[in-house]
């Protein structure tokens, strides 16, 4: 796809969405918000990609905000002009994360801060280099609130006490640490990242359509169901996959020995 600030890339079902900044450690701008906006839509409209893989080019995955977007902002605001809209960007960024119905997967590599932390937080699997250095210095570095959900996210993996030290005095840890207290799922040396990252892509991107998506919608709207609505809501999708041709590819599969072939049916 032809962006300015990040790249899409599609091969065998899987889709590589790359923050393409590196000369910015790949701050975000304004640029950078509208194209991330059109490439999740992409995605989302293409029923060929069954997984998304979120990266990063250069050192660092990215730095949060770009200050110097930051201070022109201030100043229009000084002058009464209008400005870009950062807040409604990031909750209609962080919806169409959740709303892709395809899983992703965050392939940290670099040094994360601020939404550089907050933006895999929003995926649903997270994977990053051992020695990578993450940080959430909203309130203590440029004196602004956490975003993109990190508030209800962040208890919910790793526990309230600890949510409240990392982003109330915006201490570092690394990659290693962030596995260690649930941040992530994996923490591995950063020459192995692509091949474990690849690997668990490769791995959804093999599964039945169908049932991984209606398994990453049960999985989010869990979090805030009731009991009883979350098991209707099984009811309705084991049903649906029970008469899906994937789910009868799988057991013929099964029974002759032989790999599936899933067409999202």
């Amino acid at each position: 796809m032809n962006y300015g600030t990040i790249m899409l890339e599609k091969e065998e079902h899987v889709a590589t969405l790359i923050l393409n900044r590196p000369e910015k450690l790949n701050a975000f701008n304004e640029q950078m918000c509208e194209e991330l906006l059109d490439a999740v839509d992409n995605i989302t409209k293409d029923a060929s990609v069954r997984v998304v893989v979120v990266s990063a080019a250069g050192r660092a995955f990215s730095v949060g905000v770009d200050l110097d977007w930051l201070k022109s902002m201030t100043e229009q605001r000084k002058r009464g002009d209008a400005v870009y809209d950062i807040p409604n960007w990031l909750t209609k960024f962080r919806n169409a994360l959740e709303n892709m119905p395809q899983p992703s997967i965050a392939s940290v590599g670099g040094v994360a801060v601020g939404w550089g932390v907050t933006f895999p937080l929003s995926c649903d699997m997270k994977i990053t280099a051992e020695d990578i250095k993450m940080s959430l210095p909203f309130a203590t570095g440029v004196g602004i609130t956490p975003e993109m959900a990190s508030t209800y996210i962040l208890p919910r993996l790793i526990g309230f006490n600890k949510a409240c030290e990392l982003l109330l005095t915006g201490r570092t840890i690394t990659g290693k640490e962030a596995k260690e207290i649930g941040l992530v799922n994996e923490a591995v040396p950063l020459a192995d990242l692509k091949t474990v990252t690849d690997r668990l892509a490769k791995t959804i991107a093999s599964a039945a359509p169908m049932a991984i998506q209606l398994t990453k919608k049960g999985l989010h709207q869990a979090l805030d169901a009731d009991f009883g609505k979350q098991l209707y809501w099984e009811d309705i999708a084991l049903r649906t996959t029970l008469q899906s041709e994937d789910h009868a590819e799988a057991v013929e599969a099964f029974l002759t020995k032989r790999k599936p072939v899933f067409k999202g049916k």
